[in-house]
């Protein structure tokens, strides 16, 4: 029986599982690891009641700017708001750190994605050809946050693309 998801900082506790979801973005339990072993990267599990590890999310935090590197949901656990709770809790992070702009990257046949960070307040600032292993293109995706308030600042687009 599944239960609420919560999320928490990963731990090393945390690196098979976290492993295992991320085989999709070739992140193994080295790689996790040396996430967890650098100052300038937060990491954070979503873990359910009775399941375990279902998400994790990975940003590194240089200067007032948040990069996120990986943020990945286990196949049977998407379209649940899990992603969307992790991006929430970099953002409250974010604010409380009076970081200025999230960027990220995101494969360009990824729609339901795209359309979660624009909810969010994402946009669009480039393309990077042949990103990916694979050779598929990336768009690049901001999020700007007022230092004062940590309000999300609005912006359209700057750069157009075809999903």
């Amino acid at each position: 029986m599944s239960g609420p998801v919560h999320i928490e900082p990963m731990t090393e506790a945390d690196v098979a599982a976290v492993a295992a979801i991320g085989t999709a973005t070739r992140m193994d339990e080295a790689q996790v690891r040396d996430e967890l072993a650098r100052t300038w990267s937060r990491e954070w599990v979503a873990r359910e009641r009775g399941v375990g590890v279902v998400a994790f999310l990975v940003a590194w935090h240089v200067a007032d700017e948040l990069h996120v590197l990986n943020v990945t949901t286990r196949s049977d656990r998407r379209r649940r708001g899990i992603g969307r709770a992790l991006m929430n809790t970099l953002l409250s992070y974010g604010r409380d750190h009076r970081v200025r702009r999230v960027v990220l990257e995101v494969r360009r046949s990824n729609a339901p994605a795209i359309a979660l960070y624009r909810t969010i307040g994402f946009f669009a600032v480039g393309v990077r050809a042949r990103y990916y292993p694979d050779d598929e293109d990336a768009i690049e995706m901001m999020l700007l946050l007022d230092p004062d308030t940590g309000a999300i600042v609005a912006r359209e687009d700057e750069v157009h693309f075809d999903a």
